[in-house]
């Protein structure tokens, strides 16, 4: 396994069935990888959620684990099924029916950055392709996996916060449209992946720290909320997009002024996420 797979940051003692995950934050760039991409090193991090791993790190010392990648998503995007191969890019791939997001080029293996630029001069080898799957995407959600049957299995329920980073511009047609500019995007996949419940009580702690939320558009959720969310079997899983511009410069990708402020923010609202998943009193009595 690769050195950074995926990092696990676990509590001494865990105490809600939430787990926190953060599949885009990943920042280790191999230097052969920049070294065959078109892009410079500021250009290929367009697609990077920046920083969200530092916004959620405080997630085990209040009970909760928090699963993260190291490998940056222009290299492997783990919110993708590791079918998701894009025969534009990679070689010996036959199209497959119309998946939007491999036609657009952010299969398993991207083949664009967030911005539409091209991150290759040309195609790779399905054998590159595929030891990217197995050294990386395989043991990410095995690692995932195994920490929603822990809380299933303590708590008889397991929800799974999957954090993410929005570009600003990516909420501008709503506001356009004369409605406010959510600051906070929540896909449930339309009630397929989490119940209303979760749903509701999630919202709430956004707004009550002054944040603009919406639910499902523009982004509903994508693998992993379609892959981990069974609402119906107690399992719950909600993708939650944070407006990049509240902490951070997108231009150059570093910590804006506010980060520390909005870091304190988080640090408050994943108190209130995490109490979302504690036993309560009659349950801790029956204990």
């Amino acid at each position: 396994m690769p050195r950074h797979a995926y990092h696990l940051a676990e509590p001494v003692k865990r105490t809600t069935s939430v787990v926190f995950a953060s599949p885009h934050s990943g920042r280790d760039y191999p230097q052969w990888f920049l070294a065959h991409s078109r892009l410079d090193r500021l250009a290929i991090r367009s697609s990077e959620d920046a920083f969200v791993d530092q916004l959620l790190e405080v997630a085990p010392d209040l009970g909760a684990p928090l699963v993260h990648t190291g490998a940056p998503r222009a290299f492997i995007d783990l919110n993708r099924g590791a079918d998701e191969l894009d025969p534009a890019l990679i070689e010996g791939v036959r199209p497959s029916g119309h998946n939007p997001r491999v036609a657009s080029g952010l299969g398993v293996i991207p083949r664009v950055v967030a911005n539409g630029q091209s991150i290759y001069a040309g195609k790779l080898t399905r054998g590159e392709a595929e030891r990217r799957i197995v050294q990386y995407w395989h043991p990410y959600h095995a690692a995932l996996r195994s920490q929603l049957d822990q809380a299933f299995a303590q708590f008889g329920e397991a929800i799974l916060f999957d954090c993410h980073s929005m570009p600003h511009e990516a909420v501008e047609a709503i506001s356009k449209r004369g409605k406010t500019r959510p600051q906070v995007v929540l896909g449930d996949r339309f009630g397929a992946s989490a119940s209303v419940d979760v749903v509701d009580q999630v919202e709430s702690a956004f707004v009550r720290a002054g944040l603009s939320v919406t639910r499902n558009s523009p982004f509903a959720g994508a693998y992993v909320a379609q892959s981990y969310g069974r609402p119906a079997r107690n399992r719950h899983a909600l993708q939650i997009e944070i407006d990049r511009s509240l902490y951070m410069d997108e231009r150059t990708v570093l910590p804006n002024s506010n980060f520390a402020e909005f870091q304190i923010l988080m640090r408050s609202i994943l108190a209130e996420l995490i109490e979302i998943g504690r036993p309560g009193e009659q349950t801790l009595a029956a204990e």
